[in-house]
């Protein structure tokens, strides 16, 4: 039901496949890239502190993806970027079909923020949620603290004609500890209206 494969002008994201993808290299990357600590700040998973932990996070993300609530997809850029072919972190969606909304969510490798990938997934993400799925809705959150990331958020969101919801108290969990979150969406009408012209092709 999801797409195997998501391109877009600057990046291929492949879907996480624990048959697929190197385990050792994502472990890497999950537990002691430079940033590690910055990447996961504002997220609900730590660093990883064994390979095993690695697997067990690809085994559910699989899983998912079999039962088609959700699915999650490795971030590659394309030849002409710097870095093209490298893991540049991860990206999916959850659908929640009696709500016919999708989720978004995403992270980076610190050396890859700054560049706008994630605004670019994200239109590659409400393409699949509308035009694949027939979802009436896309929504995204980020945690209260999370500037960074709400200034990100809110840009893709106005450019596709969505706005900020508002504060969702006590959202998430993180570290043990709830934390606020701000809500944002893009409705199908909104997005429509927007006519995005980014290029998105999709495989399986």
């Amino acid at each position: 039901m999801f797409p195997e494969t998501i391109e877009t002008d600057r990046l291929r994201l492949e879907a996480a496949d624990p048959e697929t993808v190197d385990v050792l290299e994502f472990y890497e990357i999950c537990s002691s890239d430079p940033g590690i600590d910055e990447v996961t700040e504002y997220v609900t998973w730590e660093p990883h502190s064994t390979p095993k932990e690695t697997v067990d996070f690809l085994e559910r993300v699989d899983e998912g993806r079999e039962e088609n609530e959700r699915a999650s997809y490795m971030v590659y850029p394309r030849e002409g970027e710097e870095g093209a072919g490298e893991i540049a972190g991860m990206a999916g969606f959850g659908v929640d079909w009696d709500r016919r909304t999708m989720t978004l969510g995403t992270w980076l490798r610190k050396r890859f923020w700054g560049r706008g990938y994630s605004g670019e997934r994200a239109a590659a993400f409400m393409a699949v949620a509308f035009d694949r799925l027939d979802l009436d809705c896309v929504a995204v959150t980020a945690d209260a603290d999370n500037d960074r990331s709400n200034r990100a958020i809110e840009k893709y969101v106005e450019a596709h004609g969505g706005r900020r919801e508002g504060l969702v108290r006590n959202f998430v969990v993180i570290d043990g500890e709830p934390e606020d979150c701000h809500r944002y969406t893009v409705s199908r009408e909104e997005w429509e209206a927007s006519e995005s012209e980014v290029a998105v092709r999709t495989e399986g």
